[in-house]
């Protein structure tokens, strides 16, 4: 078995130059670096993760805590995430809450007993206790998509861009614009997103009638169901509907193509999301672009700072793009 005294040998150069052009630290000439890292390669060489745990005490593993794995947004943001940490030699331990907020705080607690050296977090709300567990587990923590107090987070503009999708609709015509949300216990996209789309239709004295507001829970059939619900029985109709998440938006959409409404000469609809889907459903849906993958780098970036004992207490928002497609 090759051991790093081995590599240090047969590259003819110390211990400690092989150690620095393994770990990335510290001065090695770019041939000196050329030459180890090839011969580690050619011998299979494999640092052992315990003793580099005991020498920096560290773990070299991040825990990352998603309310939903299987979503395009989480793939994009683990994606940011990995990119940024593993150049500097960092593992990934995903987990999914599968939007229980329990789970966040379960999580955790799991992840500190698993030694992990930081967390990166993307919760569904924010309370109390899973603050009080932030502290108590006293590790480098980031929160992604909300806005902790007290913790460096990775936020979206959620007014901001629900500002602009209510405002494009209303400029190219649309003045019964009905809403599909989520509950308000989720900050960013529950409460934020829906204070938006109210308060700029009140800016345009434009009416919203109480049945124009819907909730549901992110999923494509809560907006076939929200959609159902809002033009059921009703003799006032929109002729928009705002969800806040594509797959709201496209289960919106698919209601309303089986009860023969055109979209968008009838009822225009809009999401949030840019998923691929958004692109290719008939028509192809207006949607908002978050830039998920580059958050999760934001992300990334912030934890490795704490790490290196950076400031640890900061609000970094990412930006936004409206795309305007055919289902408006």
């Amino acid at each position: 078995m090759t051991t790093i005294n081995d590599i240090a040998k047969m590259a003819n150069v110390s211990r400690t130059t092989v150690s620095r052009a393994l770990n990335n630290s510290g001065y090695v000439s770019e041939d000196v670096r050329k030459k180890i890292m090839s011969i580690v390669e050619e011998t299979g060489y494999m640092p052992s993760v315990s003793a580099k745990s005991l020498r920096t005490k560290r773990s070299g593993v991040i825990g990352i805590i998603l309310p939903r794995i299987s979503t395009e947004t989480a793939s994009r943001l683990v994606n940011g995430i990995n990119d940024v940490l593993s150049k500097q030699g960092f593992q990934i331990l995903l987990t999914d809450t599968e939007l229980q907020k329990d789970k966040e705080i379960e999580y955790i607690r799991l992840l500190k007993s698993r030694q992990v050296d930081g967390i990166i977090l993307s919760a569904t709300n924010i309370n109390d206790e899973l603050l009080q567990t932030i502290q108590d587990v006293d590790l480098p923590f980031v929160s992604l998509g909300q806005d902790f107090p007290g913790v460096t987070s990775v936020v979206y503009d959620d007014y901001a861009a629900s500002v602009d999708v209510t405002n494009m609709l209303i400029q190219k015509g649309y003045d019964k614009i009905a809403f599909i949300g989520v509950g308000e216990e989720d900050p960013s996209v529950g409460y934020e997103r829906k204070q938006a789309y109210l308060q700029t239709m009140a800016k345009h004295d434009l009416p919203v009638q109480d049945h124009w507001v819907e909730t549901g829970d992110f999923s494509i059939e809560s907006g076939y169901e929200g959609m159902k619900r809002i033009l059921q029985n009703h003799d006032a109709q929109p002729n928009a509907v705002f969800a806040v998440t594509d797959r709201m938006a496209i289960g919106a959409m698919e209601y309303l193509k089986e009860q023969g409404y055109k979209i968008p000469e009838d009822v225009a609809v809009t999401g949030i999301g840019a998923s691929v889907m958004s692109k290719y459903v008939s028509p192809s849906l207006t949607t908002v672009d978050y830039f998920n993958k580059e958050a999760g780098e934001e992300a990334a970036r912030a934890l490795l700072g704490q790490l290196q004992g950076k400031n640890t207490s900061k609000k970094i928002k990412n930006s936004y793009r409206l795309i305007l497609r055919d289902s408006v």
